[in-house]
C-alpha cells in the first residue's frame, strides 16, 4: 500500500508543477494596446518566444506525465481492490448486486 502514498504524493507535485508552468506563460493578446512595443529589439521578441515554445513543450510533456501517473493509480487501485494484493476479480458494487444480495 506504500506505492499509493508514492503515486499520490508524486502525482501531487506534478500538478503543482504544471499548475507553476502554465501560469508562467504569457498571454495571446500581449502587446494589443494602443501604444506598441517600437522599441523592442528582435532579440527581445525572439527571447520571449524562446522561452514561451520552451514552456509551451514542457507543458505537454509535464501533463503528459500526470496522465500516466494517475492512469497508473487507478490501474492498480482496481487490480488490487485497495488492499495491496492482486485479486484475479475486482469487487464491483452495483444496485442489482445488493438487490441480489438481499434477496
Amino acid at each position: 500500500m506504500w506505492y499509493f502514498y508514492l503515486l499520490g504524493a508524486l502525482a501531487l507535485l506534478v500538478a503543482i508543477v504544471l499548475i507553476v508552468v502554465v501560469i508562467l506563460q504569457e498571454g495571446n493578446s500581449q502587446g494589443v494596446g494602443v501604444v506598441s512595443g517600437g522599441a523592442d529589439t528582435f532579440f527581445s521578441k525572439n527571447k520571449a518566444r524562446s522561452i514561451d515554445a520552451f514552456l509551451a513543450r514542457w507543458t505537454k510533456f509535464i501533463a503528459i506525465g500526470f496522465f500516466v501517473i494517475v492512469l497508473a493509480i487507478n490501474v492498480i487501485a482496481y487490480f488490487t481492490n485497495g488492499t495491496g494484493e492482486a485479486s484475479s476479480t475486482p469487487s464491483i458494487s452495483t444496485s442489482a448486486s445488493v438487490d441480489e444480495a438481499a434477496k
